[in-house]
């Protein structure tokens, strides 16, 4: 699975032309978000395909500015703590978080500066 890191304009419409140019090179999103950040939109999204998600955006004029592995993880949801647990366990392998969301399956996602370390750090996680 792979994060792609997206540069939108902060207007009307440039969400809706993000998933009108994946829908018509038959590319699906599996999970992710958007933001405004210093009157810049930053999208994060999740993507089995990362290569042809960035193809798709880029010959539609949308900038990409990152495609990047990810981690992802099943928390157990009936256990009160799991995100300090988990963040925890990346904070002592020294693993550096810079985006985490939930995909459209309940799974933790995590883009961080080292996705090999993450994964060993999490792998209790790993269900």
């Amino acid at each position: 699975m792979y994060d792609l890191t997206i540069e939108l304009d902060d207007r009307p419409g440039a969400l809706a032309e993000m998933g009108e140019a994946l829908g018509a090179a038959g590319v699906s999103v599996e999970g992710g978000g958007a933001w405004t950040v210093d009157g810049r939109g930053v999208a994060h999204f999740l993507f089995h395909d990362g290569e042809a998600a960035t193809a798709a955006l880029e010959q539609a004029g949308i900038k990409v500015i990152a495609c990047r592995k990810v981690v992802a993880r099943r928390l157990h949801q009936d256990k009160p703590g799991q995100l300090g647990a988990i963040t925890r366990a990346l904070a002592t392998a020294g693993v550096n978080i810079e985006v985490l969301y939930s995909d459209h399956d309940h799974r933790l996602i995590l883009v961080t500066d080292d996705p090999d370390a993450a994964a060993t750090a999490t792998a209790h996680w790993d269900r």
